[in-house]
């Protein structure tokens, strides 16, 4: 598959940009072809913004590579965690309109929610949301395996969910208080974050071809599908079903949609002389609220969050920036104020470190730094399923394999019906089904089967429960920092 890059050579989208190019762009094609070539992409675009224009607008390689259809600058890709920013923006943008206060608790805007504990539900203000300085954590246990398209659902599971760090003071990347935040939206407005953006957003940014669902981006003419890599062959990947996570992962745009974003980001909060986003919101979002820690090097003396972005010095300059990963995905958008430039580079790799690698080289260009030869490959494989394993006959299960079967549930997740058939248990989930291989004893992991078609990693471990009576009683799931407890029904 290393020909795609060859493609693009001839077939790139043309530029959407009627000025000369500036000499410091000069050969960036040339860069970018052989970056998308040595990770072995698909496809990707990438916009360059400066004082207010676009400089720089292009598509690489192909968004169907059944087909041979190219990516253009207007190839519709999913942006990801870059959605935080405007799932942020619309709190900013109801907050001057004395709708809501940021410093304000969830539970002001949501009828009877309550977090796991009163020190949370005390403390835990919507900034900390945007911040990631809730504690909250990423849940993603609830959200991957029990997914619910119902926002208010969704949250209201969290006064059963344990925080994964300590309250407003650490930093743990929380899609499920984005999640929390768009609730809030579509509290105070009585309409679906979907709407809002739609209203808010894409209609005053002219943002016409970006999406708040796949099934609106499917119906556009012009949208890629998602790729990855497994053992060096380019494998087509399913779409992520974005459930009630939209608000933290959902939007699909165009590098030149993007654009207009991130013009009205460099223009404070305006775009075409209409304040679309508050200019207080604006400077709140892209200062430092949340320390991210790290290592003590050149750079390390600012990172962290502001609302739905990262911070930090890069370059000896200072960068605001969101990434974002989706199943066949990666996406980057930087900007940096001070010097009025902004690029977005969308790509159809699956967990890749291609949109970094692309940025980095234009960055360099742009500052006149010196480039680097060589840029690492980083690409995560799509997960396989492995073939079937038979019992560990050294250290077999304590009980008879209809012992395990029944119903277990877990407050803030939901039901696991553990079932026979033949002489192999599987698990069965709202929206998965995982044959349970034996590990030991009574320990087994969720091992996918071939009807698995995603590309993350699912198999985790789990471990069934006796009583003084000998009977099976629960199970508890390795699934993240601390295990799990389902108990038999």
């Amino acid at each position: 598959m290393k020909f795609i890059y060859t493609f693009a050579l001839v077939v790139a989208a043309q530029l959407c940009f009627s000025q000369q190019l500036p000499e410091e762009l000069k050969g960036i094609d040339d860069d970018i072809n052989h970056l998308i070539e040595q990770y072995n992409a698909v496809g990707l675009s990438v916009s360059i913004v400066k004082d207010n224009k676009i400089i720089y607008s292009q598509g690489f390689g192909y968004r169907d590579l059944e087909n041979k259809l190219p990516v253009t600058a207007n190839t519709v890709f999913p942006i990801a965690s870059i959605t935080k920013s405007f799932t942020g923006s619309l709190l900013g943008i109801l907050e001057s309109q004395n709708q809501v206060s940021l410093k304000e608790k969830p539970a002001f805007y949501i009828p009877e929610f309550k977090f796991f504990n009163e020190k949370m539900d005390n403390l835990i203000t919507i900034e900390d949301l945007l911040s990631h300085k809730s504690g909250i954590g990423s849940q993603g246990t609830t959200l991957e395996f029990f997914p619910d398209n119902d926002k208010l659902k969704t949250v209201q599971r969290l006064k059963y969910l344990k925080p994964e760090g300590e309250i407003k003071n650490s930093f743990q990347y929380s899609n499920m208080g984005y999640i929390l935040a768009g609730t809030i939206v579509e509290q105070i407005t009585n309409k679906s974050w979907e709407k809002n953006i739609e209203e808010k957003i894409f209609k005053p940014l002219d943002m016409n071809n970006s999406y708040t669902t796949r099934s609106e981006m499917k119906k556009s003419n012009n949208y890629s599908f998602g790729y990855g890599l497994y053992k060096g062959n380019i494998e087509k990947v399913e779409f992520q079903k974005p459930y009630s996570l939209s608000p933290a992962g959902a939007i699909n745009s165009t590098v030149n949609d993007m654009s207009k974003w991130i013009i009205t980001w460099l223009n404070k909060g305006d775009f075409n002389k209409t304040q679309v986003i508050p200019k207080e919101y604006i400077h709140k979002a892209t200062i430092l609220q949340n320390s991210n820690g790290g290592n003590y090097e050149k750079e390390a003396f600012l990172l962290g969050d502001g609302f739905g972005w990262r911070l930090r010095s890069s370059y000896g300059h200072y960068r605001v920036e969101h990434g974002g990963n989706t199943f066949g995905f990666s996406t980057d958008l930087m900007m940096f104020p001070f010097e009025n430039i902004g690029i977005v580079i969308l790509t159809n790799q699956d967990n890749s470190l291609l949109p970094y690698m692309v940025g980095d080289n234009i960055v360099r260009r742009l500052f006149n730094l010196k480039s680097k030869p060589e840029y690492p490959v980083n690409v995560t494989e799509i997960f396989k399923p492995i073939p079937y394993k038979p019992l560990n006959k050294d250290k077999m299960p304590t009980h008879t394999l209809n012992s395990f079967c029944g119903t277990y549930e877990a407050k803030g997740f939901g039901k696991v019906e553990i079932v026979k058939e033949g002489d192999k248990l599987y698990a069965v989930l709202p929206t998965f089904k995982f044959q349970l291989e034996h590990l030991n004893y009574d320990s087994f992991f969720f091992k996918a089967t071939k009807e698995f078609k995603y590309s993350f990693n699912p198999q985790f471990d789990i471990q069934f429960f006796s009583n003084t009576k000998g009977n099976i009683t629960s199970l508890k799931l390795y699934s993240q920092k601390e295990p799990i407890e389902f108990n038999k029904e």
